[in-house]
């Protein structure tokens, strides 16, 4: 765990340079926009470690499958987000001398994210051969307002001598992926110009037909006064260039101000790309670095107004929850209903960048309380979209109907290529049903079941109904040879976590099929009709539903993770010495499938998913033996836990949780944060405040709100959006008050308290002790 970064309110500062942290802060540094985004690479040449990294929404290459055996019902390829041009290139050269800060003695350094109004700024002093003396400050960020925009702004002054600057700006399509699995490049040249007024690149991937222009104009000062030097430019194959010598004179400034333009044919006609990046970026530069900077703020106040998160008297706890929330806004805005949210979002490669289970389970109540209700639809109408591939991804397992969701996906077939997951982690598809009540039961959009959601319902149920099997002499249904969300366990049999949540999306099918019967009959007969659904099937379901096999330890209570579980030797992570951890890091894997230890939650994730249906006891029985002997090696870990120690009162464990959660990245626990950031477990730590500590539910078409403030806090405070209606909630050590900012009333519950929130009405209640 590397704490390095300054805790601050709105900002993540990093002072002072250490190359061991670079690529750390090259993902915790990103920003984006929701179509592209940008690692924090410097602008200049590093000849240091570094990822390079810039990436725009929905491109991607399917990288052939590499793996040592190959085996029936593999996906061909790996999905891969793509690298793609280098627009924020720089080369600075200095009397001859290349500034690189892998080389030049650094000194002065800060990087700083500005979180509240979406911009990354950084200074330092560098210190050249000869004793030469440059500062340098930027600043760069990727347009919210114009989304297929960027600009950066590169100040270089000399402190100690007059001199000559020769700055290079310049365009490169030359990349290559870092984790491209036969290390080729997947991009091929189409076309390059460059005049001295701008340059242009465009690229196509060599698979797929995706093609993408970056066109970039540059504008020169000195002192703020505008310059027009002599622009010498270049061009080869997929790179542009234009470059300028300036003459520099000690304390005096030189700039330039870039501005480019990347845009893609998932928005465009190919024939036209060059064009129209020509055309938004020189729209882009005529407003200019500071008009454009201004609505860079106001895009993001906007953001704020409806997601923030206030924590008095606990700054590392504040930093941390608005790191993620602004993650997530610069990742995912809901305005493309063909993209969705990569676990890396716009900050590294790992995971492929594409959807994966963590946008139903973790992401979708974010966006369901703090966004218009459409941005959460859009989620699910993207995976309707993709009904049809998930019933090829069952018909290449071998079964005969149903639908199996991928376990990762781009375009809805299956790109993931280690079979424990690929065929076995089938959970999967519970979270797309879960997801689906999950939305129904929040806005009340039930019209959304007999539209698209029972489609989706009914074809994962048939899936559920091919994937068990009758056992006759115990007269019940189990699942062998699956995988669970503790990926520390493979091809086990009746995973309790797997059993329950196919029992229970069958039974959640059946209660759709009936509401779109009662309130819709002319659309249920089509469904039935359209399905080809038979009472048969649903018979049948409802049999699985009754004799479903749920394996428990009768001594202790607890549901076991799966036959066998106990036959384990069972040990506390707490009896590990640390050096043994991160686990998956230091033991083989033969050593961890033997042991006890636990990835992330299991058991637990269906009892925070079907929370209603166990009383507290069983919860507490299941979290104190569970727990102690998860490791929380998955980013998705910490946040479950943490919101079920809220409810269960353990207050401690609950803070320490909540922490681990949202500083995951920030102080980079599980040692991995320079492949990217944990961008979609971002929406867990939202979950851990909201539902954790704000003890935010819906039962029965209530809000329910049953807060408890950790001993760090002085107060917190969070908005939602519920229905129509935006509620401002405030919890002190003393007392509750929820404020609602619209006209449309709520049916609220605080603790035992009911209530009637009419608009713009505010309500006080005491907190309980």
């Amino acid at each position: 765990m590397k704490q390095y970064l300054k805790l601050d309110d709105w900002s993540v500062i990093e002072e002072d340079f250490n190359p061991e942290h670079h690529e750390i802060s090259e993902s915790v540094f990103s920003i984006g926009n929701g179509h592209m985004g940008q690692r924090a690479n410097f602008e200049e040449t590093y000849s240091g470690s570094s990822l390079q990294g810039s990436y725009m929404a929905g491109v991607y290459y399917p990288d052939k499958t590499r793996v040592g055996w190959w085996k029936n019902g593999y996906p061909e390829y790996f999905a891969k987000v793509l690298n793609s041009t280098n627009w924020i290139g720089l080369k600075v050269v200095i009397d001859n001398e290349e500034l690189d800060l892998n080389i030049a003695k650094v000194s002065d350094f800060v990087r700083e994210l500005n979180m509240k109004e979406g911009y990354l700024k950084r200074s330092f002093t560098a210190e050249l051969s000869g004793g030469k003396k440059i500062k340098v400050a930027t600043c760069r960020f990727v347009s919210m307002k114009v989304r297929e925009a960027g600009a950066l702004r590169y100040a270089i002054t000399p402190l100690n001598f007059d001199g000559e600057l020769t700055l290079t700006s310049y365009l490169d399509g030359d990349v290559k992926n870092t984790d491209a699995n036969y290390d080729e490049k997947f991009w091929d040249p189409v076309d390059e110009t460059v005049s001295n007024e701008s340059a242009t690149v465009i690229i196509k991937t060599k698979k797929l037909n995706f093609h993408m222009a970056s066109t970039m104009i540059n504008e020169y000062f000195q002192n703020g006064q505008k310059l027009t030097p002599e622009v010498k430019v270049a061009k080869r194959e997929k790179y542009t260039s234009q470059e300028v010598v300036l003459p520099l004179k000690q304390n005096e400034e030189t700039s330039v101000v870039k501005v480019a333009a990347n845009v893609t044919n998932r928005d465009h006609d190919t024939s036209s790309l060059g064009e129209v990046a020509q055309r938004v970026c020189r729209s882009a530069m005529e407003k200019g670095f500071d008009r454009l900077l201004s609505e860079q703020k106001e895009a993001w106040a906007k953001k704020w107004e409806t997601s923030d998160i206030v924590i008095e008297g606990d700054v590392s706890a504040q930093q941390g929850i608005r790191f993620n929330i602004f993650q997530l806004n610069q990742t995912y805005t809901g305005e493309d209903d063909r993209l969705n949210i990569g676990p890396k979002g716009f900050t590294g490669e790992k995971y492929g960048g594409s959807t994966y289970w963590d946008t139903e389970a973790y992401c979708l109540p974010f966006y369901l309380s703090t966004s218009d209700q459409n941005i959460a639809r859009n989620l699910l109408v993207y995976r309707y979209k993709h009904l049809e591939k998930a019933r090829e991804n069952a018909r290449k397992l071998g079964f005969t109907k149903g639908a199996l969701y991928p376990m990762v996906t781009m375009n809805g077939e299956e790109c993931h290529n280690e079979w424990e997951i690929t065929f076995e982690e089938i959970h999967r598809n519970g979270a797309i049903a879960y997801a689906i009540y999950n939305y129904v039961n929040y806005t009340a959009d039930r019209d959304y079941l007999g539209e698209y959601g029972v489609e989706v319902l009914a074809e994962i149920s048939r899936f559920w109904e091919e994937r068990v099997h009758f056992v006759n002499p115990k007269a019940v249904y189990m699942m062998h040879g699956v995988t669970g969300p503790n990926e520390y366990e493979n091809n086990v049999n009746n995973n309790w976590y797997t059993n329950r949540i196919a029992a229970w999306t069958l039974e959640y099918t059946l209660e759709a099929l009936a509401h779109v019967n009662e309130t819709d009959p002319k659309r249920y007969e089509a469904l039935i009709n359209k399905l080809d659904l038979t009472e048969e099937e649903t018979s049948k379901w409802s049999d699985i539903i009754d004799k479903m096999y749920y394996p428990v330890d009768e001594e202790s209570g607890i549901f076991l993770q799966q036959d066998g579980y106990m036959d384990k030797e069972q040990i506390h992570v707490s009896e590990l010495d640390e050096k043994h951890l991160p686990l998956n890091q230091n033991w083989s894997w033969d050593r961890i499938l033997r042991s006890c230890f636990i990835k992330q939650a299991d058991v637990l994730q269906g009892l925070y998913f079907l929370n209603s249906e166990f009383d507290i006891e069983t919860k507490k029985r299941n979290f104190d033996f569970y727990e102690p002997r998860t490791v929380h090696e998955s980013s998705l870990s910490p946040c479950v836990h943490s919101i079920l120690a809220c409810e269960l009162g353990y207050r401690e464990k609950a803070y320490e949780m909540y922490l681990r959660t949202a500083r995951l990245d920030l102080d980079n626990y599980n040692n991995d944060t320079e492949d990217g950031c944990h961008t979609t477990s971002m929406a867990g730590t939202w979950m851990s405040v909201v539902h954790g500590f704000g003890g935010l539910k819906v039962q029965s078409d209530r809000l329910v709100l049953n807060p408890f403030i950790p001993g760090q806090w002085n107060a917190f405070s969070f908005k939602v959006l519920y229905r129509k209606a935006r509620l401002n909630v405030q919890v002190t050590k003393e007392q509750v008050v929820v404020r609602n900012e619209t006209d449309e009333k709520v049916d609220l519950t605080i603790g035992e308290e009911q209530f009637t929130l009419e608009g713009k009405e505010e309500i006080r209640t005491a907190m309980k002790k």
